[in-house]
């Protein structure tokens, strides 16, 4: 140890101040741990992050691209998600499913989504096998099979998931399909973004190719690598198999903005399979990295975040509505990886129609207590709270997380490093502030309400 090699040069008062300093500053390196972070572009505008971890000999590629279902075209809705369905049909050099094929033989996992406003790909790797995965993730954006036996075969993939996902199930949809729905206005937030059969059905050829050339280039995208590897030799695999993809010239982004609510609203939704009613409640969210925006991720786990959650106490355990109360921001996600208008929302299922109108007036009960009652306390626990959630969120699955939020803070801010901003941000939230959001975005004003009512719980009563 250094300490002790300066031993004879030092008094015994000095050593100990010396030691004491050195355990000061080991807390503080624990208590400021950041994500390691190098974010650069290349030539044809793809956005890279690495952000190495060896604690685990895995390797993670996400490529991320700026078109969810949000912007998708008009009358083709479901076409995002049907997009990314295609992505595994082939490319130049890797045939039908062979992309999954390599990755599972060489002892990975995969998978894609379709979000709000991105859609992304990912392969967790032995570490040993990224070069591979990153030339086959360049090998399909660089040129996708789009042929008319592909297309027709994953149409009728996506409309049979609709089917089982959506229409004949039970609570199909509630509330994280339906609820934009009723809530939104424009279009681009307000249409059912898993799709209308026949619009899944209309999709032609020329909409797939024109739409692959639009929103998949590298310019539109961002691709984080984390996990065991070499800085230099990534970036060096990275420039080999993705710096000659041409860019492309990206249309005009539609107007996503959404009007301001000024009365609240409330729809019933009749559901032939449900057994029990339901009801979900959504506010729309403050603009994003604003200090309301922030304060709503901490109400968030004031009111419905955990066992102690001020509605998950009052209408599960003091009132016995539910056994199932939970809600968030960004049902398909979480309150960072989105960029457009959100809603914050909550649901349960209760066991009798006639308690719908004792359930609204418990939630005003919590609502009205919450005001008065916010103070630096409850703001520290849900700090705490918040921040064992965003860690989890990190270093789960294998890292997983963390890609995901590096690949969105690239898209939507063109700046990752706000991965390690977060917690900062949250401390600076006051009770005066949370206290002001409250009487801003937690009012009817702001409000939805949807309401499921059990066609089958009514025809057993009968």
């Amino acid at each position: 140890m250094k300490l002790i090699s300066k031993w004879f040069f030092l008094s015994t008062v000095a050593v100990l101040l010396m030691s004491c300093n050195e355990k000061k500053e080991t807390k503080e390196e624990v208590a400021e741990f950041k994500v390691p972070v190098e974010y650069y572009k290349l030539d044809n505008g793809l956005k890279v992050i690495l952000s190495q971890d060896k604690t685990s000999p895995t390797a993670i590629i996400a490529a991320y691209y700026n078109i969810g279902f949000r912007i998708e075209p008009k009358d083709r809705t479901g076409f995002a998600h049907l997009f990314e369905h295609m992505m595994f049909q082939g490319s130049e050099n890797l045939g039908k499913m062979e992309f999954i094929k390599l990755v599972q033989k060489n002892g990975g996992v995969l998978n894609g989504s379709t979000r709000f406003d991105f859609t992304n790909y990912f392969e967790i790797v032995p570490s040993h096998k990224l070069e591979t995965m990153l030339w086959a993730e360049a090998d399909r954006m660089r040129g996708l099979s789009i042929t008319q036996d592909n297309l027709t075969n994953q149409q009728g993939v996506v409309k049979n998931e609709v089917k089982v996902n959506v229409l004949n199930q039970p609570y199909g949809g509630f509330p994280w399909l339906d609820m934009p729905q009723y809530a939104n206005e424009n279009w681009y937030n307000a249409h059912n973004f898993y799709g209308d059969l026949e619009d899944l059905d209309a999709a032609k050829l020329e909409d797939v190719a024109s739409f692959f050339k639009t929103y998949y280039a590298p310019n539109n995208a961002a691709l984080s690598v984390v996990g065991d590897f070499e800085i230099e030799e990534a970036k060096a695999w990275i420039e080999k198999y993705f710096g000659d993809i041409p860019s492309a010239e990206l249309p005009e982004q539609p107007d996503i903005s959404e009007p301001k609510q000024t009365a609240q609203k409330e729809f019933v939704k009749v559901d032939s399979l449900a057994n029990k009613p339901a009801i979900a409640l959504a506010y729309h969210m403050p603009e994003r990295n604003t200090e309301a925006y922030y304060a709503m991720g901490l109400l968030d786990q004031i009111l419905v975040q955990g066992d102690n959650g001020l509605l998950v106490q009052k209408l599960e355990k003091e009132k016995g509505f539910s056994s199932n109360v939970g809600g968030g921001i960004n049902y398909l996600g979480n309150m960072f990886n989105y960029k457009g208008p959100m809603l914050w929302m909550y649901n349960l299922t209760y066991d009798e129609k006639s308690q719908r109108e004792e359930i609204l007036t418990s939630i005003s009960e919590v609502m009205t207590d919450l005001k008065t009652n916010i103070d630096q306390e409850m703001i520290d626990k849900a700090i705490v709270k918040l921040r064992s959630q965003l860690y989890d969120n990190i270093g789960g699955t294998f890292g997983l997380g963390r890609a995901d939020l590096l690949c969105s803070f690239a898209l939507f801010d063109d700046n990752p490093q706000r991965i390690n901003t977060l917690e900062d941000e949250f401390k600076k939230i006051t009770p005066k502030i949370m206290k002001r959001t409250i009487d801003e975005y937690l009012v009817d004003s702001n409000r939805t309400i949807l309401t499921v009512e059990a066609v089958l719980a009514n025809n057993e009563k009968q």
